[in-house]
């Protein structure tokens, strides 16, 4: 609409804040910028680099930083991980796979120094429970100590735009959403929280962390205030937009062992947050499955990130050292490689990109430091060192279009990582998991013959962030507001259906009680299952009702039982637009036979809509009764956690006749 933002255009409250440079200037207008820009000109560099001195110095009056002698500082790269991810549980089996997981992280990014177990959202608001009963899975506190036993160190997540703990409130009618979460921490035994959507940790959080034992993180989503710098180790810098010329992470100028976390979580490119990450001694987020839609990262950006680890990992006393020059040594003549320079014990390391895109071959830096043994960290590039006629040192060598380099000025071993120069999008399509052929003669009792042929279909949803089926909802955006975040999707699909029935009705609780008499069925996964019978009946006077606390493979094996299958979304439609479906009471979502899976993300659409209406936010599962033509992306769990009294499921079958 005309008047709206650009969404593809940096806000200007994520764009980097001009440096006044006049040395009488007031600086405190830097206090709480993302990034300092850069000034185009060289000339203006130095003035630049005093000004950020004269702010640092200004700024730290009355700062203890003492926290930092006492939190670890060495989680350069965290991922965002969703808890469900094919690569961290196996659902065919039930079981959680660190190893694997953390295997593939070195593989593809060199290894992972902390996961953030990304939980609840956006399939919270299902039914009456809160983002902790998310968390409610046996074997979780055993998973947190196979990463930590690993050296990566574990994050919860937690959402402070949820006010009131509903699923905590029963049994800790007095305990606030932070007493919650400072609970849930010393249950799993994590290292810190991840706080979506808040700059910053309440004192409420940060007491009760201290008070449970030294060494626990929270991290903010976004700009931390300066004042909170000296309580927040870590920070997460999302939608941080860099000057032309490279500038300073104010966080980390102000304390240089603040981490923060780079990330875009719809960019197709990541070579922006890993120049300015690499140029700050700062860090990633990684962050592939965005709430169930897949992100990836491409084999650039992933070997990039792999060149980077040593030094992040092997000399990290110079990127959190004091002596840190950024845009230093340039080489002048337009080049278009930047460095920042860090000397510990007497020894310099230089970090070094290439901002064009195109490939670089000559000097990279001029340099007051003696010619001697010089090594590149990353690839091992070969380098020229030659001394110039005024005493100076050139070092230069060959610099990929967006690569970047580290120089030592000590002879060791150099690096080896060879980056791939593939910079293309790794699609990963969702594919729809195929539906058992089953195939009866004539309708069985209970079920409604509907004809087989072509239909276009208009299929409605709630975008969020979920998208519906494999689509980036916001691919390379910056941060998408309300109301867009919430805005009405539309997928027009056309789609050719042979001669089926379907159930009039869901599936009753008596019906599943049959079952169950006839075959002893018990889960794979028992927690949730069937949850509001009791011993293993179901409550008096409600065997009518529609069976819930039953997830995609429960209703499978009571379909397969009856010699059926479930609805296909498009069949529940064709048949619910044509006034052949009734609702149950309650009325509940239905499962469908329209399970997707993309190697890391599984999810089922449900069709229907439900009684149950979830309040309080907009982040919230959608609710309520709804048309035939919406569809609700439900993304798949284990340990029992899809199982809801909002969801339940009616069958089909192919008909012949």
């Amino acid at each position: 609409m005309s008047g709206e933002p650009n969404p593809y255009v940096p806000r200007p409250i994520d764009r980097p804040a001009t440096v006044p440079l006049a040395p009488s200037a007031d600086l405190s207008v830097l206090d709480e910028a993302k990034i300092f820009a850069a000034p185009d000109d060289p000339a203006d560099w130095a003035a630049w680099r005093s000004a950020l001195t004269r702010w640092r110095t200004g700024a730290r009056v009355g700062y203890d930083g003492s926290r930092y002698d006492v939190e670890r500082t060495d989680g350069f790269v965290v991922a965002l991980t969703w808890l469900w991810d094919e690569l961290l549980y196996d659902h065919a089996t039930g079981r959680f796979d660190v190893g694997g997981y953390l295997t593939a992280a070195t593989r593809e990014f060199g290894g992972f120094d902390g996961v953030v177990l990304w939980h609840a959202y956006p399939n919270e608001g299902i039914d009456e429970r809160d983002q902790f009963a998310f968390f409610d899975v046996p074997e979780l506190p055993s998973v947190v100590a196979a990463f930590q036993a690993a050296g990566v160190r574990v994050f919860v997540s937690y959402y402070p735009w949820e006010e009131r703990p509903r699923h905590a409130s029963q049994s800790r009618p007095h305990m606030s959403g932070a007493g919650v979460l400072v609970d849930l921490v010393d249950r799993l035994g994590a290292d810190g929280v991840f706080l979506d959507s808040s700059k910053e940790g309440s004192a409420e959080v940060r007491a009760g962390l201290d008070a449970l034992r030294p060494g626990l993180s929270m991290e903010g989503e976004s700009r931390l205030p300066l004042a909170r710098v000296h309580d927040h180790t870590t920070s997460w810098a999302q939608w941080f937009a860099d000057s032309p010329v490279p500038g300073v992470l104010r966080a980390t100028w102000f304390e240089r062992r603040h981490v923060l976390h780079h990330t875009r979580r719809w960019n197709h490119s990541h070579l922006e947050e890993l120049q300015s990450a690499w140029l700050n001694g700062s860090g990633i987020l990684v962050w592939e499955t965005v709430f169930g839609v897949w992100v990836g990262w491409s084999a650039r950006d992933r070997s990039l990130l792999r060149s980077m680890r040593r030094v992040q990992r092997e000399y990290r006393d110079w990127l959190q050292g004091e002596d840190w020059t950024p845009l230093a040594d340039h080489p002048g003549d337009g080049a278009p490689v930047y460095a920042s320079r860090w000397v510990h014990d007497g020894v310099a390391l230089w970090t070094v990109v290439n901002r064009s895109d195109a490939e670089w071959s000559g000097p990279w830096l001029v340099t007051d430091v003696a010619p001697g043994a010089f090594t590149e960290l990353t690839t091992g590039a070969a380098l020229t060192v030659t001394k110039r006629d005024d005493g100076r040192t050139v070092i230069g060598g060959r610099l990929p279009a967006g690569g970047v380099a580290a120089v030592l000025a000590a002879d060791v071993a150099p690096g080896s990582v060879a980056v791939d120069p593939d910079a293309t999008f790794p699609r990963r399509p969702a594919v729809r998991v195929p539906a058992p052929a089953r195939v009866v003669a004539a309708v069985p009792p209970g079920l409604v013959r509907v004809d087989g042929g072509r239909h276009d279909l208009v299929v409605r949803y709630r975008v969020r962030e979920t998208g519906l089926y494999d689509e980036a909802p916001y691919v390379d955006e910056w941060k998408p507001l309300p109301p867009r975040l919430h805005a009405a999707g539309t997928a027009h699909r056309r789609v050719a259906v042979e001669p089926f029935a379907i159930g009039r009705t869901e599936v009753s609780n008596d019906e599943f009680a049959a079952f169950r008499a006839a075959t002893g069925y018990r889960p794979l996964r028992p927690e949730r299952f069937l949850a509001h019978w009791r011993d293993g009946v179901p409550p008096a006077g409600r065997g009518a009702e529609p069976v819930t606390y039953v997830d995609l493979a429960d209703a499978r094996a009571y379909a397969a039982w009856a010699g059926w299958r479930l609805p296909a979304e498009d069949e529940w439609q064709i048949a619910g637009e044509a006034g052949l479906l009734e609702r149950g009471a309650p009325a509940v979502w239905n499962l469908t036979e329209s399970e997707h899976a993309d190697g890391r993300t599984r999810f089922v659409v449900l069709k229907g809509g439900s009684d149950w209406v979830p309040s309080g936010s907009d982040w919230y599962f959608d609710g309520g009764r709804r048309a035939p033509g919406f569809s609700a992306k439900y993304l798949l769990m284990g340990a029992g956690l899809d199982r809801s009294p909002s969801v339940g499921f009616r069958c089909a079958v192919g008909v012949t006749t």
